[in-house]
């Protein structure tokens, strides 16, 4: 009689702690599954697109320095308009193209955000986005009086944001995957 107890008590426990192993480990697949949809949906994008944005900004600013390697529209005197001609070509072509690629990002994919509220910079950067199209919008109608998005682009921020929202999901993907550190 004991030794029945003792197999259906052993038999019982190995069942619990084949479900507790098995809920484990597909709680692990899951969260391996948001990991890659965040580094390959959101933050992978948002860090090449910040990073290329960034890069181009300062390819710009270096090509049509002032003296002093000041951007023209951060100089005492105002942007002259071969000056302002150059700086709308690299708006159209350039610039809003890549900072719509990164609003969209944040509107597609605000699910995939690592924090349980959209942050303020991300906010800051679909505004920006927004007056530049408006900026944009009057240029194709003939008003050139406006150079600039009412709303601040916030670079570095939003740098900084990118880089460590990737590098994060990436050490977490690691380690989710059994990887050591620095492999």
């Amino acid at each position: 009689m004991i030794a029945v107890v003792v197999t259906i008590g052993l038999a019982f426990v190995g069942y619990v702690v084949t479900y507790l192993n098995g809920l484990r480990l597909s709680q692990r697949q899951e969260r391996l599954a948001r990991v890659n949809r965040q580094l390959g949906d959101f933050y992978g994008p948002l860090f090449a697109l910040s990073e290329a944005n960034s890069h181009t900004f300062s390819a710009f600013v270096e090509r049509h320095a002032r003296p002093g390697g000041k951007s023209p529209f951060a100089h005492e005197s105002p942007p002259t308009p071969e000056e302002l001609t150059e700086w709308r070509l690299w708006v159209t072509t350039v610039f809003l193209p890549n900072i719509q690629a990164m609003r969209d990002l944040v509107i597609n994919h605000a699910d995939l955000l690592s924090e349980p509220e959209m942050p303020p910079l991300l906010l800051q950067l679909c505004a920006h986005v927004s007056g530049y199209e408006i900026t944009t919008a009057r240029w194709a109608q003939g008003h050139r009086d406006q150079h600039l998005s009412v709303v601040s682009f916030p670079s570095e921020e939003l740098a900084a944001y990118a880089r460590q929202g990737f590098s994060a999901l990436k050490k977490e993907q690691a380690r989710l995957l059994g990887q050591r550190q620095g492999a």
